[in-house]
């Protein structure tokens, strides 16, 4: 059964296909101590969700194993040369340069579900999760052999490097455990020299509230004022961490999100960006993962770059935008218009 479910996720173009068992994960006390000293910031539903996360037969009853896939997120093709147009562009984090990833992985893993549920009969029971469930998924993905945690608490694969997406079926099926993965960091510590802000604070243990992944995602208010230099041009996630890391060197290309490449999200002209009003956000973002800052946080995090990366070709479209009703962009706007004119 086993070997018939990882042909068949990879048939669905899935980059790997692996099982744990569904016992409590090995970081669980690191959570309970994560959590506590408030590293997860405005996150909430992480320790909402704790004794879940904790033990998985707390989201499936009777849960005796865990499938883990992995879907690459490396491009198969170069990022468009840039426009000898001058602009000032700003930076998505690479998962973000397609379609949704929830919406691309997980109708796919529905469909490994049911087609799970058959194989093992009326009495199987199942759930599936893409980043959606109460599920320490890196832990698991590390338990069944997909990768390791790094020490900037991602997952590193040795066939993916740390350009992957991870989804997972909890079921009540009785499956063999694939071998674990063990560290394979060895002495290295790039990810925390690359770290702009510091959020990785030692080897494995990261301050989510000074990630700039967190900041321009998860954080639904100001930037704190001291953090926004470091964000440089970068308006949705972070990659500095994860690019730096030389297991990326043997990095698998996408398969199943390559199709779903949207290239004009690569480098996109901020001072463009900057003039979207809400339906123009909609239109332009339906589909995406950027849909998720709604349009105050992304045109916040915009500021916040041409601030750091504008010049005077900036100016007129951040005055305007220090006027927008929404005062979250305009603090940030008008923030970015003294900064600039301080650089001149």
């Amino acid at each position: 059964m086993k070997t018939a479910l990882q042909a068949k996720a990879l048939e669905l173009g899935f980059n790997a296909c692996r099982v744990a068992a569904a016992s409590p994960p090995d970081h669980a006390e690191a959570l309970t101590r994560w959590l506590a000293e408030g590293c997860h910031g405005e996150m909430a539903w992480l320790a909402r969700n704790a004794a879940k996360r904790r033990q998985p037969d707390l989201v499936l009853p009777g849960a005796r194993s865990v499938i883990l896939v992995a879907a690459s997120y490396k491009a198969m093709t170069p990022s468009p040369a840039p426009t000898t147009l001058p602009r000032i562009t700003g930076t998505v984090a690479r998962y973000a340069r397609y379609a949704d990833y929830h919406q691309v992985i997980g109708p796919r893993l529905a469909e490994l579900t049911a087609w799970l549920n058959h194989l093992g009969g009326p009495a199987t029971r199942s759930l599936w999760y893409v980043d959606t469930g109460p599920v320490l998924e890196r832990d698991l993905a590390q338990r069944a052999g997909i990768g390791f945690i790094g020490k900037h608490t991602n997952l590193i694969s040795r066939r993916m490097g740390n350009w992957l997406l991870l989804g997972e079926i909890l079921t009540t099926l009785a499956l063999e455990p694939d071998p674990p993965e063990v560290n394979r960091c060895g002495a290295c510590t790039r990810c925390l020299a690359a770290c702009p802000t510091r959020a990785i604070t030692a080897p494995f243990r990261l301050d989510a509230r000074r990630c700039i992944s967190y900041l321009t995602i998860e954080l639904k208010g100001p930037i704190p004022l001291e953090l926004r230099p470091a964000l440089g041009d970068r308006i949705f996630g972070c990659d500095d961490c994860l690019a730096v890391c030389p297991w990326n060197r043997f990095a698998e290309a996408a398969r199943l999100l390559q199709p779903h490449a949207r290239p004009d999200l690569a480098r996109p002209d901020l001072i463009d960006w900057l003039k979207l009003d809400e339906a123009g956000f909609k239109r332009r973002f339906a589909g995406t993962a950027l849909e998720r800052t709604k349009r105050r946080g992304l045109l916040r995090n915009v500021c916040v770059a041409l601030g750091n990366a504008g010049d005077a070709r900036a100016l007129p479209a951040l005055a305007r935008a220090a006027a927008d009703p929404e005062p979250l962009i305009a603090e940030h706007a008008a923030w970015a218009v003294r900064e600039i004119e301080a650089r001149l």
